[in-house]
């Protein structure tokens, strides 16, 4: 897979900087047009009215702006939560999702485009990795609901289509540039990112001294169902993933979550509760139990309401700090990557 390079976008600014010297301009002209990016939110050069024509019209022919643009929206009935499709500059597309809480909006993000973790229940996976999200394609998504809504975002989930430690760079430039002052300064300590456990990676982002939350995708008490459903646990046991998870806490600081997805009859058992209970103890962290969203192309169906309550008390019971994930849009494409899979069938059957 052929790697992307930067766009003038997704650039930090000592990037800038270096760009403006290459270009014969002064340092303080990168601030400038980070501040256009990334404060005002603008992408035509034309409108940078503070730029000189010429500075502009040499931005314009070496670093042409794509800005994404919006393909779909859908807008739950029940909560009001928005999903995004968006196209990317090569025609690629992506989706993110608005969810309305009291505390705030937090957006869902994708990393990116389609992925290669081959997750069972997920619907992102199913067709593979395209490419990888530049950090400028991250932030738009944001940018863009901000735009569209009218409302203010507060918390990011990394959690849409793709690994985000799969894409480590991009996300890594992303998360400095996202809660920079002179961007949309979103704190780290309202971002999370999430994964499916790529060891390595979840070792190097501890050393990141970053405040952001990690939320492992767990989805089984043992090695043998977690292999199952997820590809990732073939190359990496549950206990080399929660040494690394362990590692994450010493350095940051920052209580773990786990995301934990019942499936009917394959991980909702009480015997599989109390195993994830021991499988925890003494680690300072939070369950996120997530009823599964089915998918046509796999049989695995949601458990039961009363199956996820008793799994829960069964947690409780042993000590465990656990929610049950509010459903939100479950009357839209609420799956990662329904949306994007179903836009792709239509477009393709033309």
């Amino acid at each position: 897979m052929k790697e992307l390079e930067l766009d003038i976008k997704s650039m930090t600014m000592p990037q800038l900087k270096a760009v403006m010297e290459e270009l014969g301009e002064k340092p303080f002209r990168a601030k400038q047009l980070y501040e256009w990016f990334h404060q005002k939110r603008v992408w035509n050069y034309e409108e940078m009215t503070n730029l000189s024509k010429g500075l502009r019209e040499q931005l314009s022919v070496k670093y042409p702006l794509k800005p994404i643009e919006v393909v779909q929206v859908q807008t739950s009935k029940i909560d009001g939560t928005q999903k995004y499709l968006f196209r990317l500059g090569d025609g690629n597309v992506i989706e993110s999702v608005l969810m309305k809480y009291k505390h705030g909006n937090s957006v869902c993000i994708s990393s990116q485009v389609g992925c290669r973790m081959g997750c069972r229940f997920c619907a992102s996976t199913l067709d593979g990795l395209t490419r990888n999200l530049l950090p400028s394609e991250m932030l738009e998504q944001i940018y863009r609901i901000q735009e569209i809504s009218g409302e203010r975002v507060s918390n990011i989930v990394i959690m849409g289509t793709g690994e985000p430690m799969d894409n480590y760079d991009n996300v890594v430039q992303f998360l400095h540039m996202v809660s920079d002052e002179l961007g949309i300064c979103i704190s780290q300590r309202n971002i999370t990112v999430s994964t499916c456990g790529l060891v390595p990676r979840i070792r190097q982002l501890a050393e990141e001294q970053l405040q952001i939350t990690l939320a492992l995708s767990l989805h089984a008490p043992n090695d043998e169902k977690r292999q199952e459903l997820m590809p990732i646990a073939r190359k990496y046991t549950l206990e080399e993933v929660l040494d690394a998870c362990r590692y994450y806490f010493e350095k940051t600081g920052r209580r773990l979550t786990f995301e934990y997805s019942l499936v009917g009859g394959v991980n909702d058992f009480q015997e599989d509760a109390k195993q994830l209970s021991g499988l925890l103890k003494g680690l300072n962290c939070h369950v996120n139990l997530i009823p599964v969203n089915p998918i046509k192309e796999r049989n695995y169906r949601k458990s039961n309401r009363e199956v996820i309550e008793n799994f829960k008390i069964k947690l409780e019971k042993y000590g465990i700090n656990v929610t049950i994930r509010r459903e939100m849009g479950s009357d839209i494409d609420g799956a990662c990557g329904q949306l994007r899979k179903r836009y792709m069938e239509e477009t393709e059957s033309e």
